[in-house]
């Protein structure tokens, strides 16, 4: 495998696989769309440049005495904005636009990364976005993220709790709606129906990867567990796609934390949404026992980082030069290699899932705006 030194842009295994549409797949380089035709119907806005590739982390596994470990490269999923969120919002901007709407609101905490991926997508779709966001630990990165909203043109609000942004959300979709110009809910993570079509596809991807022989069939994958849609897309892809891997969900988050039941049934909902489109795929079942939720990790709390997961992302950026961020990826890697000493699992083949994106948007959002320009209500992260 190719190395990279810390710091240096990931590239894709083979370039010249890359679409010609600014890198972003036709509906035809979709692997669920290449298995199930009939789903060429669904509205979709390209945000996505697939498949992303897998590569082995040899040098980790050696430098730690592990077992093979393999990562999926979601870091490079898209040329706007790489990680989990472009294969959810894809879908969910396009039937936002398919149902007319010119503009879109979501939620999260103050460094939400699905915020910032949703304004820069909605933006690329023409549409206006609307964060509802509310307090977490501070950090530079979580700053940084705070700028990069503004500059991505979001209109930003603050809110003191899960309750308060319920409220505002609903004062601001009334505005829209009295104006005439209703907005288009994107839930929390794009976990919803169609939004976990992404990671259907994902699942179908890794499928086919493993039958061209670029890996072998991990034993587990390991995926960080927030609102759940990019896990539930995976426990249906796999189930549909013939894989026996078991899916780890590595929980992030205390702020309504998603159950088994809650994604499995998430999981049926999506099912249910794509057969009525072809009703040739089969008709599987997915229960909360086809996950296991690992829950060690979380820290403090949602946004809090924890020693295990700085040193594991240490590790991986100094062995493989694939950088992670502390509230979603460095936790569940940490889980992963935590996993891999296990005496159930040592030896076998595992997959780690890497949902950040290493495309930088500071690049094109560049200069971003001093703190001082932010609404004022976000002012005090920075006192």
């Amino acid at each position: 495998m190719a190395r990279r030194r810390a710091g240096e842009t990931p590239m894709m295994s083979d370039e010249r696989s890359l679409p010609a549409d600014g890198g972003r797949s036709a509906p035809s380089a979709l692997a669920l769309v290449r298995h199930y035709p009939g789903l060429t119907a669904l509205p979709r806005h390209a945000l996505t440049s697939l498949p992303t590739p897998v590569a082995s982390l040899e040098r980790l596994a050696n430098r730690v005495a592990l077992g093979p470990l393999w990562i999926k490269r979601d870091d490079v999923s898209g040329p706007l904005y790489g990680g989990n969120k472009p294969r959810k919002l894809e879908w969910l901007l396009g039937a936002a636009r398919a149902r007319g709407r010119r503009g879109v609101i979501t939620f999260g905490g103050i460094g939400t990364h699905h915020g910032l991926a949703t304004a820069l997508c909605a933006r690329d779709a023409g549409m206006h976005c609307v964060l509802v966001m509310m307090p977490q630990p501070v950090t530079p990165h979580v700053q940084q993220c705070l700028r990069l909203h503004h500059a991505s043109g979001a209109e930003m609000h603050l809110a003191g709790s899960v309750a308060g942004i319920v409220a505002t959300s609903l004062r601001r979709c009334g505005r829209a709606i009295l104006a005439g110009e209703p907005l288009a809910i994107i839930p929390t993570g794009g976990t919803s129906a169609t939004g976990a079509i992404g990671y259907v596809n994902a699942a179908f991807e890794l499928a086919d990867q493993i039958r061209a022989g670029a890996l072998p069939e991990p034993a587990a994958i390991v995926v960080p567990l927030g609102s759940g849609g990019t896990v539930a897309g995976l426990m249906l892809g796999c189930r549909l796609a013939g894989l026996r891997s078991r899916i780890i969900g590595v929980l992030v988050t205390d702020i309504l934390p998603p159950s088994g039941q809650r994604l499995a049934r998430l999981a049926r909902a999506t099912l249910g949404r794509l057969r009525a489109l072809d009703d040739s795929l089969p008709e599987v079942q997915v229960t909360a026992q086809d996950l296991t939720i690992e829950r060690h990790f979380l820290g403090a709390g949602y946004g809090a980082v924890t020693d295990a997961g700085s040193a594991a992302a240490e590790l991986l950026v100094e062995s493989e030069g694939v950088q992670l961020e502390p509230t979603y990826t460095a936790k569940a890697f940490a889980a992963l290699l935590d996993l891999a000493a296990r005496a159930e699992w040592r030896g076998r083949p595992l997959l780690f899932w890497n949902t950040y994106s290493s495309v930088d948007p500071a690049a094109a959002l560049s200069p971003l705006p001093e703190w001082r320009q932010l609404p004022a209500p976000f002012h005090r992260f920075f006192q």
